[in-house]
Order: C-alpha cells, then sequence, then structure tokens
C-alpha cells in the first residue's frame, strides 16, 4: 500500500491501526475527575482553539443547573468517588448559570476547577467569585490561559487587545488570594526553561502570586493539529514509550456536552473530543464507562506522547 494510501486509513478502525496492529485502548480506571463544557460560545476567537470557540459557536449550548445536578446525582446514588468537577467552554462565565453550577458542586463537596480567559464575562462575576471563595476557600481553582508570557505571542492567538484585560483578571484573583494556575502553549517552538523563564518574570513584574517552575502551577500544553503526521498507537505502545494507559485523561475522567439541537446532554469520552460522535459514549456516566480507543490524532500528540492532561 502507497504511503498516502496508508496515511489515509489512519486512525478509521476502533480496534486496528493502519497497518493491521491492535489499536491500544484505555479502561476506565476510575471516574475521578468529571468535566463539563458549558457551551462553545466565548468572547474570544483565538487562531488555534481546539473547540473552534467564538462569539457566534453555539454548537454546544449552554447546559442548565438542572442537567449538571442530574450527574452529580449520578455519582452520589452510584458510589463512583469522583472527587473533581471541572468547568470548560467556550468561556464557562458567559454560561448565565455557571455561578450557580459552581455553588452546587462546591457544596456537595467537590474539589471545582474552572478554566477561564480572566476577561469581562469572569470579571463581571467579581462579587460571586468572592463568595465563593469566602465559603469555600481552596476546594474552588481556577486555571487562566496564559499563552505566551509577551502582549505579541499572546494575541497572535487570542486576537488584539486580550493580554492587557486578560492580566487585570489573573492579577484579580492573585491579590484576592484564590488558589491559581495558568495554561501556556508551546506553539511556538521555546524550551521549557526559557519558557518558565519568561512567565517567572511576567508573574513577579505584575504581582501574581504563581510559581512558574511549578508544573502543577504553570501547565505547558502540547500543541494540537488534526492534520500533523503522528503515529498510531498500539498495545505494544506502552512499553516501548514507557507510559501508563492508567495516566491517559481518559483513564480518569469524562466529559458532559450538549450539541445544539438534542433533547439531553450526552458523555465524550474526552474533553479534546467534543464534537466527534465516535467518542460518544451515551448518556449517562453509567453508559460510559467503557474502554476508549485511541483512534484520533490527539490521543497520539497531546496525551500519549505529548503527557497532556487537562484535569487538575
Amino acid at each position: 500500500m502507497p504511503d498516502t494510501a496508508l496515511a489515509s486509513q489512519k486512525f478509521t478502525d476502533p480496534v486496528r491501526t493502519a497497518k493491521g496492529e491492535t489499536r491500544a485502548t484505555v479502561f476506565l480506571r476510575n471516574l475521578e475527575t468529571l468535566w463539563f463544557n458549558t457551551g462553545t460560545l466565548c468572547n474570544l476567537a483565538c487562531a488555534n482553539c481546539y473547540i473552534e470557540s467564538t462569539p457566534k459557536n453555539d454548537s454546544l449550548v449552554y447546559l442548565s443547573t438542572a442537567e449538571v445536578e442530574r450527574y452529580l446525582d449520578e455519582i452520589a446514588l452510584t458510589g463512583l468517588g469522583t472527587r473533581e468537577i471541572g468547568l470548560t467552554g467556550g468561556e464557562p462565565f458567559m454560561n448565565p448559570d455557571c455561578i450557580k453550577i459552581m455553588d452546587m458542586a462546591l457544596s456537595r463537596g467537590f474539589k471545582l476547577l474552572v478554566l477561564s480567559n480572566a476577561m469581562k464575562p469572569m470579571q463581571h462575576k467579581q462579587a460571586a467569585l468572592l463568595d465563593l471563595h469566602k465559603r469555600f476557600g481552596d476546594q474552588l481553582s481556577l486555571r487562566i490561559s496564559v499563552d505566551h508570557f509577551t502582549p505579541e505571542l499572546h494575541e497572535e492567538e487570542r486576537g488584539p487587545r486580550s493580554f492587557a484585560p486578560m492580566l487585570e483578571g489573573l492579577g484579580w484573583l492573585s491579590r484576592n488570594g484564590f488558589n491559581l494556575s495558568v495554561a501556556g502553549r508551546t506553539r511556538w517552538t521555546e524550551n521549557e526553561a526559557d519558557l518558565r523563564r519568561g512567565y517567572e518574570k511576567l508573574f513577579k513584574a505584575h504581582g501574581i502570586e504563581i510559581d512558574a517552575h511549578d508544573p502543577v502551577r504553570l501547565i505547558l500544553f502540547p500543541e494540537m493539529d488534526d492534520e500533523a503526521e503522528v503515529p498510531e498507537i498500539t498495545t505494544k505502545c506502552w512499553n516501548i514509550l514507557h507510559v501508563n494507559p492508567d495516566d491517559m485523561m481518559c483513564a480518569t475522567s469524562r466529559m458532559v456536552v450538549k450539541r445544539k439541537g438534542d433533547d439531553r446532554p450526552s458523555v465524550q469520552a474526552c474533553t479534546l473530543l467534543a464534537y466527534d460522535q465516535r467518542f460518544n459514549l451515551g448518556e449517562t456516566l453509567a453508559e460510559a464507562a467503557q474502554d476508549v480507543p485511541l483512534n484520533h490524532p490527539h490521543c497520539a500528540k497531546f496525551c500519549v506522547l505529548g503527557g497532556g492532561s487537562c484535569s487538575g
């Protein structure tokens, strides 16, 4: 088979790779983190948004408090032992039920991680955030997207006039003692040491209390490109690459989405694959407790080879 023909067969069969080898799968070891995509609408239209969020993209509609509550009830009723709830988007703070959802998750004892760009949608919720912080402290965490430590490269990704408002929101969170982390990107090919030194200077210059050399506080995510040439992951790869399948996101997490036009939300295997119906595992957490074939370029590049994970 010519190389071009072989390449066209990659990531198509959930059981076999294009070369006929057994595709790697990941077993749900334990549902440690349940993510909710609160909707794909966002105040920004980033150049390389993995979920294509924009101010007009409502492909994933807003989740309601009642819809989230059903999944939290299922966790309680079935004793899943889930410890963390994650909110992502789009921009979660654009969802009109966001604060109610946060309050509900925290009140039930979950750790809560919210991904945000820290701009106006979040800043308009400052009073509510201060109230949640007063009542729940470090049980609430926020991870802010700072794509690069320079305004020029951050705005190359996020768009003009996005750096200063982000810094304003990040600084406010830091001054008020919120449990914070930052998500950066590696798309500009600097080595990790240089990136961390650059972020360190930025944080010190603006009085932001984040240790840039702590990989939990500054997460540097590998890039995702559906068109990039990446190898398929076979069952043999775990030993060859010295990677443990239990370390993959889909071994410990799932994500709830609601597609436009659907009557009910459904559960995706992965936070990175919100649109791919091959990774739609059903409407309940019980249905979603099934093995996940690593049948997408993101599985290979971001998770297995890149070591990326969205969970806290």
